[in-house]
């Protein structure tokens, strides 16, 4: 029982510092600064940003609910945010083109329906990568 709790506090910790290191790097690749956009009050921003963490988690939670190794798990979970963050670019970049619609500019704005519509995408996107595992 022992090895079973040390077992599920280090797979929480690597887990938990995983997506705390994926949310600081999707930071790095919008056109604002995430935190600090947060810290004004920005709902827009922390929307996309708790979706997004929502849907990390869960393909995290699901990569070790079916991982033998932490080690498979935690880069089931790296693959899934870079699968997600291009498909996001590629997303956006079309939304933008063919519906005129800049989600990040919006986002940025404060507009949170912009930014629940871009936290949605990585849902879907987690939904789906999740099933695969």
């Amino acid at each position: 029982m022992d090895l079973n709790i040390l077992a599920m506090l280090v797979w929480t910790v690597s887990g938990s510092v995983l997506l705390f290191v994926l949310m600081y790097v999707d930071s790095l690749f919008t056109k604002y600064k995430d935190f600090a956009e947060v810290k004004a009050g920005n709902m827009a921003v922390t929307t996309r940003m708790v979706m997004k963490l929502f849907a990390q988690g869960y393909v995290l939670a699901t990569s070790i609910s079916t991982a033998g190794h932490l080690g498979e798990a935690l880069l089931v979970s790296v693959v899934s945010f870079i699968i997600l963050l291009i498909l996001e670019s590629v997303v956006h970049f079309m939304i933008r083109r063919w519906a005129n619609l800049d989600l990040d500019t919006g986002i940025q704005q404060g507009k949170t329906g912009y930014g629940l519509f871009s936290g949605a995408l990585h849902i879907v996107g987690a939904l789906i990568i999740a099933a695969c595992l």
